[in-house]
C-alpha cells in the first residue's frame, strides 16, 4: 500500500467511475493532501511501503545499505541499485513469529565456533581469524570483531553447493541425536526442513533470533532494536522509530468504543485487520469500514474511529510527526 512503483495503490472511487487512477497520480493532483513539510521533503511519494507479510515459510536473508551507501551505490551501479534510498524497516508481529536480524556479538560467535564445530571445519581449524576470536576478549574493538565476522561469513556464503551439503548434513545428524536443543538449534532445523541444501541453514547460527509476540516490533535501520509500543490512548500503541519517513501506530478498539486519531502534519494509510465499524472525517464525512479495507487520510485530518457490535482491529503508517 503507497506510492511505490513496484506495487502502486489505487484509488477505489475511481475505479467505480471505471478509471484506474494511482495514489500517486492523484496525490500529483491534489498535492495538499501530503502538508508542505512532506511535499518539501519527498515530493508527491509517500515516503514508506505499507505491508501485510503472511509469512508460511522463512524469507530470504536481506541486506539494505543505509543512506550514504545507498546514494553511492545507486550512482556507481544504477542497473543494479534502481534507487538512492536506504530502507529502515519496522516489523510489527501480527501473531508470534520468530526473526533473525544483525549479526550476533563475540561472545556468540565464540559460541559458534565452540558448540558448532562443523563452521570451523568450514573455515579451518588453523584460520587466522578463528584464532582471533577463540583467544579475544571483551575489550577487542567492535570494528576488528566485525572484520573477523564478515570473513568468516564471507567464506561461508562463497562455499561451493557439495560444500555446503556436507556441512549441512554433518550438523543435522548432530542435532538430531542431542537430547538437549537451544532455542536457536530448534530454529536451524526447521530452516533445514523448508530449505534443505541453502547455505542460510548455515547463516542463520550468525544473526541474532528473537521472538516477537504479537504487538511486539523489530525495528531495522541502523543497530537492530525490539519496540513495545508506547500507548496514546487506552486502545492505540505506537512504534516511533529513530528514522523520519514513518511510524506504525496499533489499534484494538472494544466494540462499541471510539477513539479518535488527531491530526498529523503529513498523510496517513489506515488499515483494517478484523472486524466492523465507521469512520467520521470533516473532509468525507461518515464512511463504513472492514476487514480488508484501507483509507488514505490527508495530512491536517482528525479521524474518529466507531467499532460496531465487534472488536474492530486496525493499523496507520505515517510519516514521523517528530521532524516530518
Amino acid at each position: 500500500m503507497g506510492t511505490h512503483e513496484s506495487g502502486p495503490s489505487f484509488v477505489n472511487e475511481a475505479r467505480k467511475c471505471g478509471e484506474a487512477v494511482s495514489l500517486k497520480s492523484w496525490i500529483s493532483r491534489n498535492t495538499y493532501v501530503l502538508g508542505k513539510e512532506v511535499l518539501n521533503k519527498w515530493g508527491c511519494d509517500l515516503p514508506f511501503l505499507f505491508k501485510v507479510l503472511s509469512v508460511g515459510k522463512a524469507l530470504s536473508i536481506q541486506a539494505h545499505p543505509d543512506k550514504e551507501l545507498a546514494e553511492t551505490l545507486h550512482e556507481l551501479q544504477p542497473n543494479i541499485y534502481k534507487e538512492g534510498n536506504h530502507k529502515p524497516e519496522i516489523a510489527l508481529a501480527l501473531t508470534e513469529f520468530d526473526a533473525l536480524y544483525g549479526f550476533i556479538c563475540l561472545r556468540e560467535l565464540k559460541d559458534v565456533l565452540c558448540g558448532v564445530p562443523e563452521t570451523v571445519e568450514l573455515v579451518g581449524k588453523t584460520d587466522t581469524d578463528v584464532g582471533q576470536v577463540l583467544h579475544a576478549n571483551e575489550h577487542v574493538g567492535e570494528a576488528n570483531v566485525k572484520a573477523v565476522l564478515e570473513s568468516i561469513f564471507v567464506q561461508l556464503m562463497s562455499s561451493n553447493k557439495v560444500t555446503i551439503s556436507e556441512l549441512i548434513f554433518k550438523i543435522k545428524r548432530r542435532l538430531n541425536v542431542e537430547k538437549e536443543l537451544t532455542g536457536k538449534e530448534q530454529l536451524v532445523l526447521r530452516l533445514e526442513g523448508q530449505y534443505p541444501t541453502d547455505v542460510g541453514f548455515i547463516a542463520s547460527l550468525f544473526l541474532n533470533h528473537v521472538k516477537l509476540n504479537r504487538v511486539e516490533a523489530l525495528y531495522l535501520g541502523g543497530f537492530p532494536e525490539i519496540l513495545d509500543g508506547v500507548s496514546i490512548n487506552p486502545y492505540t500503541k505506537r512504534y516511533l522509530p529513530s528514522f523520519n519517513e514513518f511510524e506504525l501506530d496499533s489499534c484494538i478498539l472494544p466494540p462499541s468504543a471510539t477513539v479518535v486519531f488527531p491530526s498529523v502534519p503529513g498523510p496517513s494509510l489506515f488499515l483494517f485487520m478484523a472486524g466492523k465499524g465507521a469512520i467520521h472525517s470533516g473532509f468525507a464525512g461518515e464512511d463504513v469500514i472492514g476487514e480488508g479495507s484501507v483509507l488514505f487520510v490527508p495530512a491536517q485530518a482528525e479521524i474518529r474511529i466507531v467499532a460496531s457490535s465487534i472488536e474492530l482491529q486496525l493499523h496507520r503508517a505515517g510519516v514521523n510527526i517528530r521532524e516530518p
